[in-house]
């Protein structure tokens, strides 16, 4: 089964092995590139990526399954999502539309496979 559009890992290859088991390769994920609207976030005590995103992504069905946006689109990608956020740490924010027409395009998808 494909990853599902919106997944982080819907820019993985899946490969079969010699049991015709299903992995999936290593993804290129977006790395923080300067926008025009990116937004700045000072992480104030009990944020979490997962709210975050459903925060700022908010128009989107099922917004803060793009908790991974965030964590990726740091200049120091976050590594660990489930570790605490350090309080006064700046993060970026891609808005919306880097989100859809940049981040998650079908044409950034087919250039990296």
């Amino acid at each position: 089964m494909a990853p599902r559009t919106g997944s982080r890992h819907s820019f993985a290859l899946g490969v079969r092995d010699e049991l015709a088991q299903l992995f999936l390769t290593e993804r290129e994920p977006y790395r923080f590139r300067e926008h025009t609207d990116t937004r700045v976030h000072v992480v104030a005590q009990g944020d979490m990526l997962f709210d975050l995103a459903g925060r700022y992504f908010a128009p989107l069905p099922r917004a803060c399954g793009f908790w991974w946006v965030l964590a990726d689109f740091q200049p120091d990608p976050i590594v660990d999502p489930t570790l605490e956020l350090e309080v006064g740490r700046r993060l970026f924010v891609p808005s919306l539309r880097v989100l859809t027409d940049v981040i998650l395009s079908e044409q950034r998808r087919r250039v990296e496979a």
